[in-house]
């Protein structure tokens, strides 16, 4: 009995979308979580929200409707960030960034301007960045206490088409082909 029941048990945990109900760090309850600990998911209209740049000016997403978006969450104490952002420069800015269909924005996790412009001159980047002082943006995308780096690719009606999390090569590579394909069309 003991067998079939962990028999049963097995098959469940094996069809299941790993998708989950639980309470994210607010406190509020019933939220999904997919995989990676994201709460929104591949076919999802991006939640929108407006950030101040480095430079000053001021970003909301919804504004770039028309246009291909993507999205990076990074901070200047992530290790993996750091590796991630050269091939984000080279294979994504650098390529697509007198492209008036394309918009690039790194998302800085919590931290503030001056923790921000050393970051970014130490990586290299010349994309435009955003401060996310309090997560409050990312935690409208992953639970708020859940890693980075993350990349998140919406397209030209607002939908979220692709999410990465951490940097991996084929990952990566899929990422740069999609973007590639995406403004082709």
């Amino acid at each position: 009995m003991k067998k079939i029941f962990l028999s049963i048990f097995a098959l469940g945990m094996l069809f299941t979308t790993g998708a989950n109900a639980q309470s994210d760090n607010a406190g509020n309850d019933q939220v999904t979580v997919y995989e990676h600990d994201y709460i929104v998911k591949v076919g999802d209209i991006a939640p929108d929200f407006t950030l101040q740049m480095t430079d000053g000016t001021t970003f909301t997403l919804s504004e770039q409707r028309g246009k291909v978006v993507m999205l990076q969450f990074t901070a200047g104490w992530c290790g993996i960030c750091r590796a991630e952002m050269p091939h984000i420069e080279r294979d994504i800015w650098q390529p697509h960034k007198e492209n008036k269909d394309f918009v690039l924005v790194g998302i800085d996790r919590e931290e503030t301007l001056e923790e921000i412009l050393p970051f970014i001159e130490q990586v290299g980047t010349t994309y435009p960045i955003a401060m996310d002082t309090d997560a409050d943006v990312f935690s409208m995308y992953a639970l708020r206490n859940s890693g980075i780096t993350r990349n998140i690719l919406i397209d030209r009606d607002g939908k979220i088409v692709m999410l990465t999390r951490k940097f991996k090569q084929d990952e990566f590579a899929a990422l740069v082909e999609k973007i590639n394909a995406m403004l082709a069309e």
